[in-house]
């Protein structure tokens, strides 16, 4: 009786529609597993869906009255229903880009990295420079850091400046140096760092702001370049059971986001960030957090406290293990500006995201959002740390109590921990990638990939999180097993606290009436499993606003 009556609201609330005339959904699910990941857990066997929401949730027989002419019906064959991932924090127009770009993710040696950017630079035009790639040293053994003079021969003609995976240090070639004036006598910039020889000249390694030298002579890609590296983002996250995702640097490409959602070509719904130091433009027009539609929506803003643990430049208390004589570098506006630029962001109704790695890094800025509270009243915020990747054991509490979320991204955690062991003693590992303790804590994760810094498939995630582990194999257990969680908190971490990170729980993140009518249907039930299995799941159908956006061939 409490379907039938919360049916027949929502019929009420849709008078003048198909549905109040006929009856009929545009798209009803039979036969399935579905895990509404409401807070019950319901489980359900149909649901029906209506002008991009959910009308109905329960079984077969509930649902075939919906059924007309025009109705689609998919019949799942008992597969598993899930929400929609929604990845919290992803780089998606660079995740498009990538796809194109070289790929160095994955080169084992120096000499295979070199082969891999000899072939890409061969079939690329004379001038055009190579950018992306995404390497990381730590494949290589001794983990020596690239230089120019090892790249030099394979791309003569064409400047190369590639990343490395984390985004926090990149490599040039000597063309790209030589066309960005950086030499011997080149000054260090504040929060970065330029890797230098032992006569002082620069290898072709630059970390965190001194890449900022490239930057101001890269030519910015053009409006149809963006567009198309969009549609191959979007294209990509659909069929991966991607619904929604968190882009962390959209800056002033909404138009771009816009142009693809009316050319029909969106498949993914987009809440974009600008940076931080953005918050006057945003605050003088008037809009706040979560502004726009249920497909595009802006008026979060992202700011950085320090670099990464991979590039030695996560800010830490203590000095790295293999590298004594750093901490690493919090970035340049950490201890100036940062803390007024946060006030005022939020005095203006925006959301704020700051990316905090080490332990340090972290608890600065929980001590900045501690604050605000004092200084421009309360009320919900949903401040975030992304990544909150290395805390001390006393800060772990603080995001429940304040009410951060911890926006972070779990398959770092097997790929880190083939190494994080190098550059952190055992107190700090023990607060790396906190899970359970955050959970325990009453703190909120929200999930996601860091795409295209690692994979953005979400069930790639979602095993790393049960499992923690390692790529290498040296952790079966997990490496550090007792943050391990469940594959319901997984998914409820990927799904609703994505949606609570960005205020659309309510709108989305569970499998209910009324919500947006987004959803995955996997090739296995993950949640029966074997949990080293989950990353070989695949998604065999996609679903965005009642819509049908991917079907597995």
């Amino acid at each position: 009786m409490k379907k039938f009556v919360c049916l027949v609201f929502v019929v009420s609330m849709l008078a003048g529609s198909s549905f109040a005339q006929g009856f009929a959904a545009d798209l009803v699910i039979k036969n399935a597993n579905i895990r509404t990941m409401d807070a019950k857990r319901t489980v359900a066997r149909s649901i029906a869906m209506l002008n991009g929401k959910f009308i109905a949730v329960g079984s077969d027989a509930e649902t075939a009255s919906l059924v007309g002419k025009n109705t689609r019906v998919i019949d799942a064959g008992g597969k598993t229903v899930i929400p929609g991932f929604n990845d919290a924090h992803v780089h998606f127009m660079e995740t498009g880009s990538q796809l194109s770009s070289v790929d160095l993710r994955h080169a084992k040696t120096p000499r295979e990295f070199v082969a891999r950017i000899k072939a890409f630079a061969a079939k690329t035009p004379k001038g055009r420079w190579i950018l992306g790639g995404k390497w990381d040293h730590e494949n290589w053994t001794p983990n020596a850091l690239p230089t120019a003079a090892l790249i030099d021969a394979a791309s003569p003609d064409n400047p190369v400046f590639i990343d490395r995976l984390d985004g926090h240090m990149a490599l040039a070639n000597s063309l790209a140096m030589r066309l960005a004036g950086v030499n011997k006598d080149t000054k260090e910039v504040a929060g970065g760092e330029i890797v230098r020889d032992s006569a002082g000249n620069p290898t072709g390694v630059f970390k965190d702001s001194a890449m900022s030298y490239f930057y101001k002579v890269i030519p910015e890609p053009s409006f149809e370049e963006k567009m198309e590296a969009t549609v191959a983002a979007t294209e990509h996250a659909a069929s991966l059971g991607i619904t929604s995702v968190q882009d962390m640097s959209t800056g002033t490409d909404v138009g771009v986001f816009q142009e693809v959602l009316r050319q029909g070509k969106l498949k993914t719904r987009v809440y974009g960030c600008s940076p931080l130091d953005a918050y006057k433009r945003w605050s003088n027009t008037g809009i706040h957090y979560a502004f726009g539609n249920a497909m595009l929506r802006v008026g979060c803003l992202k700011g950085y406290a320090d670099g990464s643990l991979g590039s030695t430049t996560a800010w830490f208390f203590e000095p790295y293990k293999d590298d004594p004589k750093t901490s690493g570098l919090p970035m340049g506006d950490v201890m100036t500006t940062m803390k007024s630029d946060i006030e005022a962001a939020d005095k203006a109704g925006l959301q704020i995201n700051i990316h905090a790695i080490g332990d340090r890094g972290n608890a600065v800025i929980l001590d900045y959002f501690a604050s605000l509270e004092k200084t421009n009243g309360a009320r919900d915020r949903r401040f975030r740390i992304e990544h909150a990747q290395h805390l001390r054991q006393e800060d772990i509490a603080r995001f429940g109590k304040i009410g951060v979320v911890a926006s972070m991204q779990p398959f770092h955690i097997i790929d880190d921990g083939r190494w994080a062991w190098k550059r952190l003693d055992d107190k700090r590992l023990k607060g790396t990638y906190a899970f359970r303790t955050l959970l325990d804590t009453g703190g909120v994760l929200a999930f996601g990939s860091d795409s295209p810094v690692a994979p953005i498939n979400p069930l790639y995630g979602v095993y790393a999180a049960v499992t923690r582990r390692t790529l290498d194999d040296k952790n079966p257990n997990g490496w550090l097993p007792e943050q391990k969680i469940t594959v319901d908190e997984a998914v409820r971490a990927f799904t609703y606290g994505s949606a609570y990170a960005e205020f659309q729980e309510k709108w989305k993140g569970t499998l209910e009436i009324g919500k947006l009518a987004d959803l995955v249907i996997l090739s296995e039930d993950i949640f029966i499993i074997d949990p080293t299995k989950i990353g070989q799941v695949t998604v065999l159908t996609t679903i965005v606003d009642g819509k049908v956006v991917f079907e597995k061939k």
